[in-house]
């Protein structure tokens, strides 16, 4: 009995340790996109070391393409409007985006895939609100079937405190209410806090109060934020 007993615990022991190893070999993309307020922020400040650090830079692959003043019509290629007929042609950012993460992944396989996304302002402007929450939700869908996944992580920079009359950009607070839903409804998603951003020294030293961009200090607080909230849920997938 005493012998059985030793062998279990030596196989427990073995189960541990192989499950550590795997935890340890885990890979990890990390998809970075959106409008300008992603465009301006370099993830190598602040968002790839923290990630590096959490799973190994050897485990971490992160892409980034984005482009100012974008709605994200030109990301979901399924994008309808509340109203009127859809525009001819959608997704091309997202077939940039993708060949762009293609290129750095080759034929690497990935435990995990996070989209991290900073956008909404065009639409707010567009006043598109009203079919955001359903345009990102499908936009997370199609990177995931076309990636071949049951599902991506998500993390949503929400919209700042730009604009919280609506009186320049309409649809900001719809656009932003949105985002929080879609993060709240969704186990494998999670949204950021920007509104602490948008004030102090711009780059070129003028003082911004809720601008419509972030300091340069926010944008590196922004990457960190973004890196906690990627790997929080990264570190909460299920384990094979």
């Amino acid at each position: 009995m005493a012998f059985e007993m030793k062998t279990l615990c030596l196989a427990w022991l073995v189960v541990l340790e192989f499950g550590v190893s795997l935890n340890a070999a885990e890979n990890h993309l990390l998809i970075l996109s959106g409008q300008s307020n992603m465009e301006r922020l370099d993830p190598g400040l602040s968002f790839t070391p923290t990630v590096e650090a959490a799973f190994g830079r050897e485990r971490v692959v992160v892409v980034k393409d984005a482009q100012s003043g974008q709605p994200i019509r030109r990301w979901y290629k399924g994008w309808k409007p509340a109203h009127g007929a859809p525009p001819g042609s959608t997704g091309d950012l997202y077939d940039r985006l993708m060949q762009q993460v293609h290129e750095a992944i080759q034929e690497r396989r990935f435990d995990t895939v996070t989209l991290v996304w900073m956008q909404g302002e065009r639409d707010a402007k567009e006043q598109h609100g009203e079919v955001y929450a359903e345009s990102l939700r499908g936009l997370v869908d199609q990177l995931s079937k076309d990636l071949g996944r049951d599902h991506v992580n998500l993390v949503i920079g929400r919209l700042s405190d730009f604009d919280l009359s609506n009186t320049r950009y309409r649809h900001w607070t719809v656009v932003r209410d949105a985002q929080v839903e879609v993060a709240e409804s969704d186990p494998h998603a999670a949204w950021v806090d920007t509104d602490d951003l948008n004030d102090g020294l711009s780059k070129k030293g003028k003082l911004l109060k809720n601008d419509l961009h972030y300091t340069p200090d926010g944008y590196k607080i922004l990457g960190e934020r973004f890196a906690e909230q990627a790997i929080k849920l990264i570190q909460e997938e299920p384990q094979p």
